[in-house]
Order: C-alpha cells, then sequence, then structure tokens
C-alpha cells in the first residue's frame, strides 16, 4: 500500500459497508480466502484478496494498546463482507498478541457492537470527534 494514489486505502464514512456489521464472524466455506497483513511502516492493517491488496484499517499502536482509527475498502470490492472480514482477521490477531483495542472507527465500532465476542480485546472507546 505503498506510496501511489491507486495502491493508498482512503478512509470513509460508514455507510460504505455498513450492511456488513452483521455479517457472522466466520468465513463461508468456498469463499476466497482474505489474508490479513500487517504494514507497520504505514500503520495499516490489509487485506489482501487474489494478492491484491482490496482494503485496510488505519491504526495506532502504543506498547500494548491499538487504536483503529478508520477502515476503508476500495470501491471496486465493496459491498462484499470485506471490511467486516478483515476486522475479524485484525482483532484475533490483536487477542493473540494480548493487546488491548480502542477504536475510533465509526465502521468498527459499530462492528464490535454487533459482535460481543469480541469485548474482551476492547478498552476504553475514544469517539471519532476527540482526535
Amino acid at each position: 500500500m505503498a506510496g501511489t494514489a491507486e495502491s493508498t486505502v482512503f478512509p470513509a464514512g460508514r455507510e460504505q459497508d455498513v450492511a456488513d456489521v452483521d455479517l457472522p464472524a466466520t468465513t463461508p466455506p468456498g469463499a476466497e480466502e482474505l489474508i490479513i497483513t500487517e504494514n507497520s511502516a504505514l500503520g495499516i492493517y490489509e487485506a489482501v484478496l487474489g494478492g491484491e491488496i482490496v482494503a485496510g484499517v488505519i491504526y495506532s499502536k502504543a506498547v500494548n494498546r491499538v487504536a483503529l482509527l478508520a477502515t476503508s475498502v476500495f470501491p471496486a470490492f465493496r459491498g462484499k463482507g470485506i471490511p467486516a472480514k478483515l476486522l475479524i482477521g485484525v482483532l484475533e490477531k490483536l487477542r493473540a498478541q494480548g493487546a488491548t483495542v480502542t477504536i475510533s472507527c465509526p465502521f468498527a465500532a459499530e462492528f464490535v457492537g454487533a459482535h460481543p465476542e469480541y469485548a474482551d480485546v476492547l478498552g476504553l472507546a475514544v469517539p471519532a470527534t476527540a482526535l
């Protein structure tokens, strides 16, 4: 996701894939595998599908606390449940690392509100207006 406008994920409002919030926290059988990678140089968890970066979660990290700031999906990949799958992957990775997550991204906040199975990973929420 380095450098060019074509490879940069731009944050968007929660309306971009708001229907994805209620997706189950599992991947259906036969679905193409979404690979989650961490681009620590840019502070983005990236979703890779078929070798192509399709979405990202911008984050900030301090010691063992990670703030999820914004979630975005490239337009051609919207409406396919990618942001929910990306957040599932990110939250699972952070849980495994023992990290505490703070959310200021509206989509991520709505997603974890609909999925109480991730409550153990959450720390204090920060309203987007406070950033």
